[in-house]
C-alpha cells in the first residue's frame, strides 16, 4: 500500500490514519486480543512511531488484487534491532480494513512490548478522546 508506506516514511501520521477503515482491526505482536477500531489503531501508530528509531520500510509485496500488502521493515528498540512486516488488507473502498503486525527476533519483540507497555494508558486515553 503505497499510500501507507509513503505516510509513514514521511512521518506523516494524519494521513496514515485517513487510510484507515472506521472498523480497523489491529492484531499486535505482542498483545493476544485485536484492537478494533480507528482510534484506537491509530493511537498505537503513533505511540509505535516514538518507540521506534531509524524505522525503514525495506521491501514492499502486494497481491494481483492490490487488496493485500506485506511492507518489510527494520527498527530498533533501545538497544535491540528488530525486522517486521505490517501485513494489510483493503477494503472494497481502498481503506484498511485489517492491519497485522509481526517482528523478529524475539528479544526485540519483548523490547517493543515492554515500551508499548509503558505507554499503554496514554494510547487509550488517546483513543478515548478521539472516538469522543
Amino acid at each position: 500500500m503505497r499510500a501507507f508506506r509513503e505516510a509513514i516514511e514521511a512521518g506523516d501520521l494524519d494521513a496514515a490514519e485517513a487510510l484507515l477503515a472506521e472498523d480497523v482491526v489491529f492484531t499486535s505482536p505482542v498483545v493476544f486480543k485485536p484492537y478494533t477500531g480507528k482510534p484506537i489503531t491509530a493511537a498505537i501508530l503513533r505511540a509505535v512511531a516514538g518507540v521506534f528509531e531509524d524505522f525503514r520500510y525495506v521491501r514492499e509485496i502486494n497481491d494481483v488484487s492490490g487488496r493485500d500488502h506485506a511492507l518489510v521493515f527494520t527498527a530498533r528498540v533501545g538497544d535491540r534491532t528488530v525486522e517486521g512486516c505490517d501485513f494489510i488488507h483493503a477494503d472494497d473502498s481502498g481503506r484498511i480494513d485489517q492491519f497485522t503486525v509481526m517482528v523478529r527476533p524475539l528479544s526485540g519483540a519483548q523490547a517493543l512490548a515492554a515500551a508499548m507497555g509503558a505507554q499503554f494508558e496514554r494510547i487509550a486515553s488517546e483513543a478515548r478522546e478521539r472516538s469522543a
